[in-house]
């Protein structure tokens, strides 16, 4: 997904959960409402994070290299004030689709991940800009009491990026060598496996999947399992196989 071909739908992707994150924040009784999925936080405080996390990304991926310092996230707080929050959050997005555009999938960047399965250039970034917007949309939902679940093809690709971005690395895993498999019930499979050199993850065939003996596999929705990675969702609202501990020690492995 991150190949140069699938970058504009990278952007639609984006652009149209910006929009539904949006319209949740616009539904919302107040801004101070709880986000019960993020504790400690309201309403603004998620829009924050969420129009924070576009403008900086746009200034990356523009104006960095990759190696470079971590930039500054200075200055990028979002007025308080509905009406003033909605146009911030708008020309948030904005700014971000439009460096990324500028940019180019090719061009490369800093990023804070191991660059082993997500490599620093501006697709992989793009890429991991739909599974916030498309997580936060959630989160913002959940707060507005209407909370809805995730477009197929978008938690579909959220797995696979939390796998390849957030779950690939060389810190070692501090139990016994396990393997995860997540199997979505719209189709596709994959498997983590964590040992002493780290994370790692792989496609499965679906002759894969079906013969597999992992220490644990995962059944659910795309959106399900997206949202169970995300710690949205408790295990025990899949079909956990095999050791059903693995998932919380992942969790806190963090």
């Amino acid at each position: 997904m991150t190949d140069h071909l699938h970058f504009p739908t990278l952007l639609r992707m984006i652009d149209e959960r910006s929009a539904a994150f949006r319209a949740a924040v616009a539904a919302a009784p107040s801004l101070d409402a709880d986000v019960p999925s993020c504790p400690g936080w309201t309403l603004y405080d998620l829009a924050n994070h969420l129009s924070e996390g576009d403008r900086f990304w746009a200034y990356i991926v523009l104006n960095t290299a990759p190696g470079d310092e971590r930039p500054s996230k200075d200055g990028l707080a979002a007025p308080r004030e509905r009406e003033a929050l909605m146009t911030w959050l708008a020309d948030s997005t904005e700014q971000l689709l439009t460096a990324l555009r500028e940019a180019g999938p090719d061009r490369g960047c800093w990023a804070w991940w191991e660059p082993l399965a997500s490599p620093h250039t501006v697709a992989a970034v793009a890429r991991r800009r739909v599974p916030e917007s498309l997580i936060h949309t959630y989160d913002a939902q959940l707060a507005s009491g209407a909370p809805q679940e995730l477009p197929t093809t978008e938690a579909l690709d959220a797995i696979e990026e939390f796998l390849a971005t957030v779950c690939t690395g060389t810190v070692p895993w501090p139990g016994e060598p396990a393997t995860i498999d997540y199997h979505a019930a719209e189709g596709g499979s994959w498997r983590q496996t964590v040992d002493a050199a780290g994370s790692r993850f792989t496609r499965l065939t679906a002759a894969e999947a079906a013969g597999s003996k992992p220490t644990t596999a995962v059944h659910g929705t795309a959106s399900e399992t997206a949202l169970l990675m995300y710690m949205r969702i408790p295990a025990g609202s899949l079909r956990i196989e095999g050791d059903a501990d693995l998932i919380q020690q992942l969790q806190d492995w963090g």
